[in-house]
């Protein structure tokens, strides 16, 4: 599993890599998580660090029996190409 953890504090889960991170910014609508934006810093991306990102969220998603409610185009496109996620859509 990643390194990604949940940081209440700013709404978002982080990855950091290279010194450097990534992030996805949520909304808790009760057990859902909105996800309005996901951002990998320019010298991460290409690198796959906003896949792991993802991965490492909805893996804490899972644990936790939230729901994702993904609105930003990069999450939107992921969990359509990562069918293994889609009992965690809201």
């Amino acid at each position: 599993m990643s390194d990604v953890i949940d940081n209440p504090a700013l709404n978002r889960f982080e990855l950091e890599e290279q010194g450097q991170t990534a992030f996805a910014d949520y909304r808790r609508q009760g057990d859902v998580l909105v996800i309005p934006h996901v951002e990998a810093p320019p010298a991460l991306r290409g690198a796959g660090t906003a896949g792991r990102l993802m991965e490492g969220l909805l893996t804490l998603a899972r644990q936790r029996g939230d729901k994702i409610r993904p609105v930003c185009g990069y999450a939107v496109a992921y969990l359509r190409r990562h069918k293994q996620w889609q009992d965690l859509l809201a």
